[in-house]
């Protein structure tokens, strides 16, 4: 396996933590539609790579890694979590 692959999992797997520590539980984080949750993957992907780089997904580490940094995150990342906190409290 190659490093490329490595790095596309830890990332999907980032982004399933991120979900669903955001979303409070894993049945909310499951009924997120596919836009939404690819608009917060879009819109964080870059964030979480420069700020929270160390930062081994699970147990909702980047979220907190993010909580920690906001200012190092940027708004259409900010707006992409928020929005999609509010798709899946409907």
């Amino acid at each position: 396996m190659d490093r490329t692959f490595f790095l596309r999992a830890g990332i999907v797997l980032a982004f399933a933590t991120l979900l669903g520590a955001t979303f409070a539980g894993a049945a909310s984080a499951q009924n997120l539609p596919p836009a939404q949750a690819k608009a917060v993957r879009a819109a964080c992907e870059a964030d979480i790579r420069a700020t929270c780089p160390g930062v081994q997904p699970g147990g909702g580490r980047i979220l907190q890694c993010i909580k920690a940094n906001p200012d190092k995150i940027s708004q259409p990342c900010k707006d992409a979590l928020v929005a999609a906190k509010a798709a899946s409290a409907q």
